[in-house]
């Protein structure tokens, strides 16, 4: 598979701090982790990389297990959290004639259904790039994003972001912080690669005030999963220099954002 600058493959590469001279895109994404050795993953992320997440995730794993983590009937729907996004990051709503040629990032992307939904608030002249370190969600993204769309993939990892910096003019992360185990990093990557005056939007997770500190500890070290304070993110966001900063709470989750 080739690519020229004007393709969104081609694109990618002039966003990358250290662009290969041998890009692999054979799989239909750039893969810039190979078969490198890596640690075995947690339990967590066992599961978003397993073969069987991928088929079921966005029709049943995301929309039942988030939008009750959201406090369903009364949190947001998908739909409605797509809507947040495009609006929090400064892109248009689907079938607005003026739409941004705007340069984002999805960080861990998965099987690219908020990238699709984000590249539905961009001109075409825009980019829309989804990053995951899992080959079989990327396959699915793949094979679920029509030809011409202005999105494209790439294999890398999102606590070590591979972009220049200030390469994007949009940063998203939805569903996945709390699987990173070293959240703040990656927190500190996604800011490093938006331009001045870009956005970020996050969703995480949210300990309930119930939840004991302790208990939240022991989850992390037994699955990988982080529960996150009620403020935490938006002190993170803070300290890192964001302003216009704003949170929405849901019994399990929380989406942030600001500007940088």
């Amino acid at each position: 598979m080739s690519t020229t600058p004007h393709e969104p493959a081609g694109r990618l590469l002039e966003l990358l701090r250290e662009p290969p001279g041998e890009p692999d895109v054979s799989a239909g994404y750039l893969d810039l982790l190979g078969a490198s050795a890596k640690k075995p993953p947690s339990l967590a992320q066992s599961v978003m990389e397993s073969t069987l997440l991928p088929r079921i995730y966005e029709k049943a794993w995301r929309p039942v297990g988030f939008n009750l983590a959201k406090g369903w009937p009364l949190g947001p729907d998908t739909a409605e959290e797509h809507a947040m996004a495009r609006d929090w990051l400064g892109l248009a709503q689907p079938g607005h004639a003026a739409r941004p040629p705007a340069t984002v990032l999805d960080v861990a992307c998965g099987p690219g259904n908020v990238t699709r939904a984000l590249a539905a608030g961009v001109d075409p002249a825009g980019l829309v790039v989804g990053l995951d370190a899992s080959e079989t969600m990327l396959a699915r993204a793949v094979a679920d994003t029509a030809p011409g769309d202005p999105v494209t993939y790439v294999r890398g990892d999102a606590v070590d972001l591979p972009f220049r910096d200030g390469a994007f003019d949009a940063v998203c992360c939805f569903g996945a912080l709390y699987l990173f185990d070293d959240p703040w990093t990656a927190l500190d990557g996604m800011t490093r690669v938006l331009r001045p005056g870009g956005n970020l939007i996050i969703l995480t997770s949210r300990r309930p005030l119930t939840t004991p500190r302790l208990g939240a500890e022991l989850l992390r070290r037994a699955t990988g999963f982080t529960a996150f304070g009620d403020r935490e993110i938006t002190r993170a966001l803070t300290d890192r220099g964001y302003t216009a900063v704003r949170r929405r709470r849901y019994p399990l989750m929380q989406v942030a954002g600001g500007v940088i």
